[in-house]
């Protein structure tokens, strides 16, 4: 079985698996396809409507058929809200999410950081690449509940205690209005006309990412057909500068300037989306916006962004940026120096998409510095469990180093490599001769704070870290491929 982080994914045996959260919590999924479209009121499945072609909720536990789904549909979202509606996730037990297959086989388990003010959660996406079904671990709160994540997939949201039918491009139940709070369940069940979802499930899931969709309310809605792509004028870098840098001194941080590789990946992102009418982290040519990054030849240590749809300039992007808490965090992140910016429109819809790059360059110093922290932290944990701290082995080191840099260029995050090596072997390839060998893999996270604590919320990883027989161990950390961020650690004995 296998311990999933944020971002982490791995294959699904054929058949039917099935998705189960106990607890006090209400579970629910969508249904959308390549195009991120939740096409009806038979996409939504929730507690007032229990089934769908391919997906069935019954109690806390939802069982996928991706054989059985609707046509084109390619990717199945599962979200989680607490059975007591109004209620913040962080008062209640930690949800898990527990994911079998046929015969009750074990597949996979995620824990989440702890959520705390969210009431809704997107937990993890069964998807489609290629001719092979995958599962992602997501964990994307949302404060303002339903509603909020409603919008980021482009539907408005009603109260359907308060209304008797829904306009086209609606949904409405259950109890959610819009922009508030869930309110208490309602018989009525869901129903979507026309309705358009502007961010794919997981789309901007990892921390210090954005997805959303501020639509104005005069920008016409997308009709299917519709041309690619409408030249779009440069956003004015001056104005762009100022605004960001002004806010980043009020929150105490220093100053980042434009840089040319980030504002190409930006404008190669932001067609990208507009050609497909959707945001994403990963384009419709299976490139995601860190891929197009490293392509230019920057290499990076700390990266963030934000997806947004909807904004008319540089002016409304910043301004949605500062009152959304998420983005706002991204912009503030002392971290970064440098930022990129590009936006392209969508033909006769005029719907714009924007791609803001945020990043703090790789060098071998900050490099030494991020697997220091890791260090540092590890032996934390160990010191409170009444352990010996472990020490730093640059055989163990060059072999973290090299698996973390070759996840990140080959795109692929697992303990065994596409040649079949495993974690011992490329451990004695790099010269190191201890008798035990272990490994973590994360791949997501964006600090060594975060990996860590990812790491010491998952027993598998937690078991490594605290294991008294290690007395050695290796960082690595490489940014890149579809995940952003893939970190390291060797241990030895």
């Amino acid at each position: 079985m296998s311990e999933l982080v944020p971002g982490g994914n791995l294959p699904l045996p054929e058949g039917a698996v099935t998705v189960r959260v106990p607890g006090p919590f209400d579970v629910s999924a969508l249904v959308t396809d390549d195009g991120g479209r939740v096409r009806g009121d038979g996409d939504f499945v929730f507690y007032n409507q229990p089934s769908a072609p391919g997906a069935r909720l019954s109690g806390d536990t939802l069982t996928v058929d991706p054989r059985r789904l609707r046509a084109g549909a390619t990717r199945v979202t599962v979200v989680v809200s607490p059975a007591d509606p109004g209620t913040p996730l962080g008062r209640l037990p930690a949800p898990v999410l527990q994911v079998t297959g046929a015969g009750g086989r074990p597949l996979a388990r995620f824990a989440p950081p702890r959520p705390r003010q969210e009431t809704v959660l997107l937990l993890a996406e069964i998807y489609r690449r290629g001719g092979t079904w995958k599962l992602r671990a997501l964990g994307q709160g949302y404060a303002d509940g339903l509603a909020g994540l409603a919008r980021d997939f482009g539907v408005d949201v009603v109260d359907d205690s308060s209304t008797s039918a829904a306009p086209s491009g609606a949904l409405t139940g259950p109890g959610t209005g819009r922009g508030t709070a869930p309110a208490a369940r309602t018989p009525g069940r869901p129903t979507a006309s026309g309705a358009r979802s502007a961010a794919p499930p997981g789309a901007g899931t990892r921390p210090g990412s954005s997805s959303a969709h501020p639509s104005p309310p005069s920008r016409p809605a997308a009709r299917p057909g519709t041309p690619l792509l409408a030249p779009a004028p440069s956003p004015e870098p001056a104005t762009f500068l100022t605004l960001v840098n002004s806010a980043r001194s009020t929150a105490g941080s220093p100053p980042v300037t434009l840089d040319p590789r980030l504002t190409d990946a930006a404008r190669a992102h932001a067609s990208a989306m507009a050609s497909a009418g959707r945001l994403g982290v990963e384009g419709p040519d299976g490139i995601s916006v860190f891929q197009r990054l490293t392509a230019t030849g920057y290499a990076y240590l700390t990266v963030g962004e934000h997806l947004v749809s909807g904004p008319r300039n540089a002016s409304e992007l910043v301004e949605y940026c500062l009152r959304t808490e998420q983005p706002r965090r991204t912009l503030h992140d002392p971290a970064h120096v440098h930022v990129g910016l590009a936006h392209a429109t969508k033909g006769r819809s005029g719907d714009t998409y924007w791609t803001a790059l945020w990043a703090r360059p790789l060098t071998p110093t900050e490099l030494t510095r991020t697997a220091d922290e890791v260090v540092g932290l590890t032996n934390r944990e160990r010191a409170r469990a009444g352990l010996p701290p472990l020490g730093v082995d640059p055989l163990l080191a060059r072999a973290a180093q090299a698996y973390s840099t070759d996840m990140a260029v080959r795109a692929f995050y697992s303990h065994t490599s596409p040649e079949g090596t495993q974690p011992w072997d490329r451990a004695a390839a790099a010269g190191a001769t201890r008798r035990s060998i272990g490994e973590n893999i994360a791949c997501g996270q964006r600090s060594a704070a975060e990996v860590v604590e990812g790491w010491m919320n998952s027993p598998g990883h937690r078991a490594n870290i605290l294991k008294p027989d290690f007395t050695h161990i290796g960082i690595g950390f490489a940014g890149g491929g579809p995940a952003g961020t893939y970190w390291t650690q060797l241990f030895g004995a």
